[in-house]
């Protein structure tokens, strides 16, 4: 089921005033999904099931709080041309943090999703938290420097950081995503977006006092951050992460709102990669995203939804038993999936790699009927062509024709990690 169906599905607006933020989100998911062509407030309501005067205030409300702009004129069967409107992405930032165990990507992008400043330094997960996480607000801090200022383009690794900027707007500040947006459509900061479902949390006041953000160009959200699994989403914490278990437990979410004084939202690796990918306008409803770079995992995407498991730890591909007296893995098992196909890489035997990758996409093609597999990672971004044709051979060997794909975008995780603060505000 393609994304634009789902709004006769589940999703259709209710003309009810206490829910006007779910029916802002929906007109505003579907501004976003039309792009610069824009789409005519009478589209909005039959694509969301309102009635044309709720759509009339809604789209009011949206373009005096500068979400949305006119983006010209069609033409009607009938009357005056129809007015279309547009997503003005410029409106709110995004930060979206991916920490491999070896390298840490941090990244800024619009309401669009579209990537403004980008850099990239190595990290040793194995230094522990403290030094890691330090890491982290430094690069952060840098990064909404290079917003603010326009460097730090999305091609370019950024700079060793120097010192901390001084305070910059505070979160939701500005003209586009201030109080108007969060009394108004209830999207925003304060009760709205920093609380809302699935954003995570603000500065923890136990924790003691937050640093104030750094300046961005438009007011900044929150962060989300991606790392290995497992961890617990809902309490931002990881699990005993395979090779580093001191961070089992570790508060990363609440340290990092505190240091950075934004919300913050963690969730794992191939979860957020997978929302980013579940968010295009393209997407099937179902599909496995599945990452092979430092550690090999799956990202689930059911009814256009990620499924993360009532104690969010759905998705743990690579430490599914496969051979039974096969080699250890550091997750206490033998024969994971994770540490043979890391073991034929090693080797530079990739097509092998690939095949024992395709073993396991198939038991998810077997296990819950997706409609597509996409492969990502560093290593099979590293050799596309042979992880998309020996995953194909495996299912197709066992008659299996769920189609596999490349997801080609190399900073899939942290712009999926960008996007675990932005979902919210459009419904998803």
């Amino acid at each position: 089921m393609k994304r634009e169906q789902r709004y006769t599905r589940g999703l259709a607006g209710v003309n009810v005033p206490a829910l006007r933020s779910h029916n802002a989100a929906l007109v505003l998911d579907l501004l976003r999904t039309a792009g610069e062509a824009g789409i005519s407030r009478l589209e909005l309501a039959e694509r969301t099931g309102l009635t044309p005067q709720a759509v009339s205030k809604i789209t009011a409300r949206l373009r005096a709080e500068g979400l949305a702009a006119e983006a010209g004129h069609r033409a009607s069967t009938g009357g005056k041309p129809r007015t279309v409107l547009r997503l003005v992405p410029s409106a709110g930032h995004a930060v979206g943090v991916h920490l491999d165990r070896d390298e840490l990507t941090t990244l800024l992008t619009d309401l669009a999703g579209t990537v403004v400043a980008l850099r990239r330094r190595p990290v040793d997960l194995g230094e522990g938290a403290g030094p890691v996480l330090d890491a982290v607000t430094e690069e952060v801090r840098a990064l909404l420097t290079d917003g603010a200022t326009g460097g730090g383009g999305p091609t370019g690794a950024g700079e060793p950081p120097g010192p901390a900027p001084g305070p910059g707007p505070a979160l939701g500040s500005g003209p586009a995503l201030g109080s108007g947006l969060a009394s108004g459509s209830g999207l925003a900061s304060g009760s709205g977006l920093a609380s809302g479902p699935g954003l995570g949390h603000g500065p923890d006041p136990v924790l003691g006092p937050a640093s104030a953000p750094a300046p961005a160009p438009a007011p900044v959200l929150g962060v989300g951050v991606a790392m290995p699994g497992p961890l617990d989403h809902h309490a931002g914490v990881p699990g005993r992460v395979t090779g580093f278990p001191s961070w089992d437990g570790y508060p990363v979410r609440d340290e990092l709102a505190r240091r950075l004084g934004l919300p913050v939202v963690l969730d794992k690796d191939t979860n957020a990669a997978a929302l980013g990918l579940a968010l295009r306008p393209e997407s099937p409803g179902s599909f496995a995203y599945v990452h092979l770079g430092t550690g090999l995992g799956a990202g689930l995407v059911l009814g256009g939804a990620p499924l993360r498991g009532d104690r969010t730890g759905a998705g743990e591909l690579g430490h599914q038993t496969v051979q039974l007296d096969g080699p250890p893995c550091g997750c206490g098992g033998r024969g994971c999936l994770e540490v043979l196909c890391l073991a034929a890489v090693a080797r530079g035997e990739l097509p092998e790699a690939a095949r024992i990758l395709g073993a396991g996409a198939a038991n998810l093609v077997r296990l819950l009927d997706i409609d597509q597999v996409l492969l990502g990672g560093r290593v099979v971004l590293g050799a596309p062509e042979v992880f998309a044709d020996g995953a194909r051979e495996v299912l197709a060997g066992l008659g299996l024709p769920t189609p596999v794909a490349v997801a080609t975008a190399p900073q899939a995780v942290a712009v999926g990690a960008a996007w675990l603060v932005l979902a919210p505000i459009f419904g998803q």
